[in-house]
C-alpha cells in the first residue's frame, strides 16, 4: 500500500516509511503526520507509532518527528505546489489526489462571515490510502436482489470510518453495471446504468473526469461534485438505473435521495454509524429510514476474521428490524 503514495511524500519521510517491515507496508491504512510530534500509522485495523529506522512501536517515545519544513513540503507537494488552486478543498478540510487517496489537513482555521474560508498554518496530515478490492461485495450483493425489478434493492451501508464502506460502494458499482449479479437466479439479467456521485473523488478517482478504478461498463460518474446537487443532475442528465452516493447525512442529501426514490431509482449510499438504530438517530437519514427510502440497511464489521456484513429490513422505527442474513462482505476494505 505504501508503493501507491509514496511519491506524494517528501524524501526523507518516504526513507523512513521504507524502512518499515514489509507486511506493515502491504496492509497500510494510514499516515498521520504531525509537525514536531510523533509520526503515526493505521493498518490491519491497528495503529502504530514509527521510528527513524521503520520500526513500528506502541509507545510514542523515540518516534520520529515530522519538522515543519518537512510538513510545508508535504503540503506544497499534494497541492501540487498550488495552494490557490485547492482553495475549496482546503477550505472543506481534505484534499483527494490521483488514485482516490483523501488527505485530510488540520490548522488554524480563517472564518469570515462565521463561516469556515480556509485553513493556514497546517500542521497535521493524515493520509488515507485508497485500494480497490475486485469481488469486495460478491458475497453481499445476492443479499442486496430485487428480483422483481431484476436490479437491486435501495440500500443504506452503515459502519464507522474505515471499515470498508467505500470499497464496497465501488465494487457494487462494478458488478450492477456489468452484470454480475452472483446468483443463479439473475443469471440471464442485463447489467444496470449506475451512475456515482463522487463528491470526494474517492469511489472512482477520476482524473480529469476519467475514473481510474474500475467502477463498470455502465457507470456514469459526477466528480467532485456536491452530494445534493450531482443526484440531481445525475437524475435530469444520465437517467440512471441505480444511483451511489457515500457519506450522506445533511438534509439536502436527504432531499435529493427522496426525489430519486419517488423517480423509481435504488439509491445505494454510505453512513457513519455503528448500526442502524445509531443511524435513525441521524435526523437526515432518520428521515429518509421512516419515509421509506431505503428496503435494507448493510451494518459493515471489520474483525481478525476480516469484513463481515449484516443485513435487516430498513422497517419503521416503530418495528424492530431482523436480520435477513449474516455473511462475508467479500474482502479486506477501506472506506
Amino acid at each position: 500500500m505504501l508503493t501507491r503514495v509514496v511519491h506524494l511524500l517528501p524524501g526523507e519521510l518516504a526513507a523512513v516509511l521504507e524502512r518499515m517491515p514489509d507486511h506493515v507496508k502491504d496492509k497500510l491504512e494510514e499516515i498521520r503526520i504531525r509537525e514536531s510530534r510523533p509520526l503515526e500509522i493505521g493498518f490491519d485495523g491497528g495503529f502504530r507509532y514509527i521510528a527513524p529506522d521503520g520500526t513500528p512501536m506502541s509507545r510514542p517515545d523515540g518516534a520520529y518527528r515530522p519538522t515543519g519544513d518537512l510538513c510545508r513540503k508535504l503540503l506544497e507537494r499534494v497541492t501540487n505546489y498550488s495552494l490557490y488552486a485547492m482553495e475549496e478543498e482546503l477550505r472543506r478540510g481534505y484534499i483527494t489526489v490521483a488514485g482516490g487517496h483523501r488527505i485530510g489537513i488540520a490548522g488554524r482555521t480563517v472564518l469570515e462571515g462565521g463561516h469556515v474560508r480556509g485553513i493556514r498554518d497546517i500542521g497535521a496530515f493524515n493520509i488515507r490510502i485508497a485500494r480497490e478490492v475486485i469481488g469486495a461485495s460478491a458475497k453481499l450483493l445476492p443479499k442486496l436482489l430485487d428480483f422483481n425489478r431484476r436490479s437491486v434493492l435501495p440500500a443504506l451501508i452503515v459502519a464507522p470510518p474505515q471499515q470498508g464502506k467505500t470499497t464496497l460502494v465501488r465494487d457494487i458499482a462494478r458488478a450492477v453495471s456489468a452484470g454480475l449479479w452472483g446468483h443463479a437466479a439473475a443469471a440471464g439479467w442485463e447489467g444496470r446504468k449506475v451512475g456515482i456521485v463522487d463528491e470526494r473523488s474517492e469511489i472512482a478517482a477520476c482524473v480529469r473526469g476519467v475514473p481510474t478504478f474500475d467502477i463498470g461498463p455502465r457507470t456514469d460518474v459526477m466528480d467532485a461534485c456536491p452530494k445534493a446537487e450531482g443526484m440531481m443532475m445525475m437524475l435530469r442528465s444520465m437517467s440512471p438505473d441505480v444511483l451511489i452516493v457515500d457519506e450522506i447525512g445533511r438534509p439536502e442529501d436527504a432531499e435529493a435521495i427522496l426525489d430519486a426514490s419517488h423517480a423509481g431509482i435504488a439509491v445505494i449510499a454510505t453512513a457513519h454509524a455503528k448500526d442502524l438504530e445509531e443511524a435513525r438517530g441521524r435526523p437526515a437519514i432518520g428521515r429518509l429510514l421512516a419515509a421509506g427510502a431505503f428496503d435494507v440497511c448493510v451494518e459493515l464489521r471489520k474483525s481478525s476474521d476480516g469484513l463481515s456484513s449484516r443485513v435487516v429490513r430498513a422497517l419503521p422505527a416503530a418495528r424492530s428490524p431482523s436480520p435477513l442474513e449474516r455473511a462475508p462482505a467479500g474482502g479486506n476494505a477501506h472506506g
